[in-house]
């Protein structure tokens, strides 16, 4: 099948390469010149593990190709799919002026029929905003070209992105025609050999789908989070909590990990624009208040240990002015460059502010976080090459992402570095026996502190 995918962002980007890799040909659009040029020179503009290598066999192979005439898209392919992105407004609401552009330039142009199908994380009812769109640009030509319209949102996680669309667990789709479902069945026939459900829907169902899952998630990682905080009050251990109550198959371990909240493009974004739908229609979702107010409070949470443990039992006043914080972990989650609303951002950001020097390690999103603080705030963050260059005479170390290469670091080594042995994990990666017997101070989430 021959298809365009329009924007070349997270979504888009995997979204077009991995349908190129089962054989089709796909034409990715972006209106940015220099991201579709370095594209062509095989630069990819994200991290994502396994997609480099597919990007550039499939460009080789001239299955994927990368152009910013989204006209001659529109006219060559019969299916269309629009993964452009929908950032969100002062408040909350997702903004849609780049899906609805899309949009009129499709009515404007096409002169052939087309499945118009959304991948874009987008709020219900705009399927019906992208046909009012399409069908005024035709009325203003006195043009008669049939179309369809399909919702398909993704369900990919950063870091696995790639396995995530090969090998999906489901497909959802949201269609009101036989056209539009024929063709999406076609289109993802390779990806079901093993039967892995392509769920039909109302295209309004689909939209909703999408925004209810990344909500439930977050969910979750809120709950497992408000936990930890009682489990500190009351000298509980949060894991061992979290163990019992996974092995309940109602609940599950997935996303039931306490720590200093979640991150990233998709679940603080979706959360935020459910809320403002809810609000448009005159309902007040407690839940998924509660939801995003934990998660706020859990970093302000750990910044506070840290104010505490260097105030001193007799002062009220923060004593980080002067002090080195060594920082492992700046993405918001690990096997991606993301740092999209990372609980880094708000912690390094609280102590650079108050006067505190921040040495830092990340594998990948090292100097996405140099480029954001000296933009946004004005800061200069230290950037390490390796890991344990930060611990030199550091006062502690935060560790905040939890990258494979922290899991089982040289204690001894961390201890002759830090100018004083003390962790601060948020998101509780190492054992508090083995803490206590090589003598560090050692302050976790929802655990007794050593």
């Amino acid at each position: 099948m021959k298809l365009a995918v329009v924007g070349t962002g997270y979504v888009g980007l995997v979204t077009g390469t991995c349908l190129a890799e089962v054989g089709n040909t796909v034409t990715c659009v972006d209106v940015d010149e220099s991201k579709i040029r370095r594209l062509q020179d095989g630069i990819i503009p994200i991290y994502e593990p396994g997609l480099e290598d597919l990007v550039k066999s499939n460009y080789t192979a001239k299955r994927l190709q990368f152009t910013t005439n989204l006209v001659d898209a529109v006219h060559g392919h019969e299916i269309l799919m629009i993964a452009v992105g929908t950032p969100p407004n002062e408040d909350g609401s997702a903004d849609l002026k780049h899906v609805l552009n899309v949009a009129r330039v499709i009515g404007e142009t096409m002169t052939s029929p087309k499945l118009i199908i959304t991948k874009s994380t987008v709020p219900v009812g705009t399927g019906d905003k992208i046909k009012t769109t399409i069908h005024e640009a035709l009325k203003k030509r006195g043009a008669h070209v049939s179309f369809s319209i399909a919702s398909n949102p993704e369900f990919l996680k950063e870091g696995a992105a790639v396995n995530d669309f090969m090998r999906p667990d489901r497909i959802v789709v949201g269609c009101e025609d036989d056209f539009a479902k024929k063709k999406v069945e076609q289109l993802y026939s390779p990806f079901i050999l093993n039967r892995h459900p392509v769920i039909f829907m109302d295209i309004r169902s689909a939209e909703l789908t999408k925004y209810a899952a990344n909500a439930m998630l977050a969910t979750k990682i809120s709950f497992m989070n408000e936990i930890a905080q009682v489990a500190e009050k009351v000298g509980a251990d949060v894991t061992a909590v979290r163990n019992g109550i996974g092995s309940d198959a109602r609940i599950g371990y997935h996303f039931t990990y306490p720590g200093i909240g979640y991150g990233g493009s998709c679940f603080p974004k979706d959360v935020k624009a459910l809320r403002q739908t809810a609000r448009e229609n005159g309902l007040n979702v407690e839940l998924l208040n509660a939801v995003e107010n934990v998660n706020k409070s859990q970093r302000e949470r750990f910044i506070k240990r840290i104010e505490n443990h260097f105030a001193g039992a007799k002062s009220k006043t923060s004593t980080l002015a002067g002090r080195k914080f060594a920082v492992w972990g700046l993405s918001f989650k690990p096997e991606t460059d993301d740092i999209r609303e990372a609980p880094s951002l708000d912690i390094i950001g609280h102590l650079l502010r108050s006067g505190a020097h921040v040495a830092a390690f990340d594998p990948i999103a090292g100097e996405n976080a140099r480029e954001y603080f000296e933009k946004h705030e004005g800061s200069k963050l230290e950037i390490c090459t390796d890991q344990y260059t930060p611990l030199e005479q550091a006062d502690a170390l935060l560790l905040l992402t939890e990258w494979k290469p922290f899991r089982s670091p040289d204690f001894e080594r961390m201890k002759s570095l830090l100018k004083q042995p003390v962790i601060f994990d948020g998101r509780n990666q190492y054992d508090l026996a083995q803490m206590r017997e090589l003598g560090f101070r050692y302050f976790c989430v929802g655990r007794p502190p050593v």
